[in-house]
């Protein structure tokens, strides 16, 4: 049983306590433009860990060339507690030649079918996968590895006569750091959902940005993303050097036409905060000072009134009757 709510979809696997086969796979959903299924063996694939792996159901179906960059989180979820449930993550390229990605060791064998843990109920068990899934455009040199390095990959080898694909393990392996398209931009995995929140919330910044060189393009984009970044910075370690730099950019993205008005009240609201705090800081220094002053005297003032104090007792001590006499 299968239950879809937008990217993330939940799978029961029912009587998992009693499968006899050595793997299982979920329905397909629809997330993006691609059909997505998990699979899972059961008994682990080769190991004493349950294997779960997330990939292309519909791989025949989709053009030459192509690649999904995808974030992926798969949950066991702990039917008990659902905040002690495994969780793993990841993210990887999903492309013809290699179009599944997961976790080898999932979950000790031992410890889901434990009584205790509670991760099977009346013999289900119920598994959580999170799919964000993009475009990639191109990709540029170098590697960037995923957070988690036990994932382990999935390849075609060719259809079964029953429409099936059969799937074998290639071992670790680290995908290209690739670049998305956003919006007409190239950029970084780490950059496209700041890239996506931008546009998301000012569609317009560049509609009347003209430039089709794409270092251009990106040499702007990572000025945009810089100036947020400055911007996001605690006030405490922005210096003025920082804002002039701000401001340098912020130039050279109206100069490229892009439509950064609201980034510009941004930065003179950074700017102002900036100019109180040091404000801000120079009266409270005053007022340290002062307080120091004050303090002082409050010392002195201490010691002065005990020192009148004990005159006062010693002029109030009346005379004994030898005083007198």
């Amino acid at each position: 049983m299968t239950k879809q709510v937008g990217k993330k979809f939940a799978w029961v696997i029912k009587n998992f306590s009693s499968l006899q086969c050595d793997k299982c796979y979920s329905v397909p959903v629809q997330i993006g433009d691609c059909k997505w299924r998990l699979l899972a063996y059961p008994k682990g694939n080769n190991c004493d860990h349950l294997s779960l792996f997330l990939e292309v159901a519909d791989v025949e179906s989709l053009p030459s060339g192509w690649r999904r960059y995808v974030k992926l989180r798969l949950s066991v979820v702990k039917q008990v507690s659902e905040e002690h449930s495994v969780l793993r993550e990841t993210h990887r390229c999903f492309d013809q030649e290699v179009w599944g990605w997961g976790f080898l060791y999932m979950l000790p064998l031992t410890k889901l079918h434990a009584e205790e843990e509670g991760f099977l109920v009346n013999g289900e068990l119920m598994i959580v996968a999170e799919v964000d899934a993009l475009e990639v455009i191109d990709q540029l040199d170098g590697s960037e590895e995923s957070e988690d390095p036990t994932t382990q990959p999935l390849k075609k080898i060719k259809p079964n006569d029953d429409g099936t694909v059969t799937c074998y393990l290639l071992g670790d392996a680290s995908p290209g750091n690739e670049s998305m398209k956003v919006n007409g931009f190239q950029v970084l995995p780490s950059q496209v959902e700041s890239v996506r929140l931008i546009f998301e919330r000012h569609p317009d910044i560049a509609s009347e940005f003209r430039a089709k060189n794409q270092y251009l393009r990106k040499a702007c984009m990572n000025f945009l993303l810089s100036i947020v970044e400055t911007l996001c910075q605690p006030l405490q370690e922005l210096s003025n050097e920082d804002l002039v730099e701000a401001d340098i950019a912020l130039t050279y993205l109206k100069d490229a036409r892009f439509n950064v008005d609201w980034l510009e009240k941004k930065l003179d609201q950074v700017r102002d905060k900036k100019e109180k705090e040091l404000t801000c800081l120079a009266k409270l220094q005053e007022t340290g000072e002062t307080l120091l002053i004050l303090k002082q005297k409050c010392t002195d003032l201490d010691a002065l009134m005990e020192t009148e104090m004990a005159e006062l007792s010693a002029t109030r001590t009346p005379l004994s009757f030898d005083d007198v006499v």
